[in-house]
């Protein structure tokens, strides 16, 4: 792969990966709620996801998905619901009393949060129009599959890990600065609006 290439890829994948979307914010929200320690279970949950996703796509499975309408929807809705449940536990509750897994427990139980982070991921159509657009566009047939989307993929998730923890980072500096902000209920309905928000645009979105 010609380094040019490489460069105008991470290009697009960084700007992909930074822009705030489902995975972001539920980094943040985690990264408030149980530290930013817990929250890099997060991340390596959603940068799972996004591994397998890309898996797919090598494969060419994602591409029947992408162009079966019943599959996508299937898996919109579910990413949509999935981020509507998250907004009204958040809503209800707050940040610092609820864990967002549905248990009563506010520790931040890792095997859970990962769980959340790989189901974010999985669940979110973007990251098929994504990984099934992009990687096809830097593939040179001529050349060695396996190693190129090796280079692709990992670093595609190298900036997932960057960004995220960068995000991560953030909202624990915004709560070790302003605890009492944090702690306040309101921010909880402000990012429970927010995956709300998130979950109906995302219902009502095309491909």
């Amino acid at each position: 792969m010609q380094l040019e290439s490489w460069i105008t890829f991470c290009s697009i994948a960084l700007l992909a990966t930074a822009t705030p979307g489902p995975a972001a914010l539920l980094v943040s929200v985690h990264s408030l709620t149980f530290g930013f320690r817990k929250s890099l279970c997060t991340v390596l949950g959603n940068v799972t996801g996004l591994f397998i996703m890309s898996g797919l796509s090598v494969l060419g499975l994602s591409t029947i998905v992408l162009h079966s309408a019943v599959a996508f929807t299937v898996i919109k809705v579910l990413g949509a619901l999935y981020l509507i449940y998250l907004g009204v536990k958040l809503w209800r509750h707050g940040l610092g009393k609820v864990d967002v897994s549905g248990s009563t427990s506010t520790s931040g139980n890792v095997l859970s949060l990962y769980c959340q982070g790989v189901l974010v991921a999985l669940t979110n159509p973007k990251a098929i129009v994504f990984t099934t657009a992009l990687f096809p566009q830097f593939i040179v047939i001529s050349e060695p599959l396996l190693a190129q989307f090796s280079v692709l993929v990992f670093s595609f998730m190298s900036l997932s890990v960057l960004c995220l923890c960068s995000y991560a980072q953030a909202a624990q500096s915004v709560k070790n600065k302003t605890p009492k902000l944090v702690s306040g209920s309101w921010l909880g309905k402000l990012f429970g609006s927010t995956f709300i928000g998130a979950g109906c645009f995302l219902a009502t979105t095309a491909k």
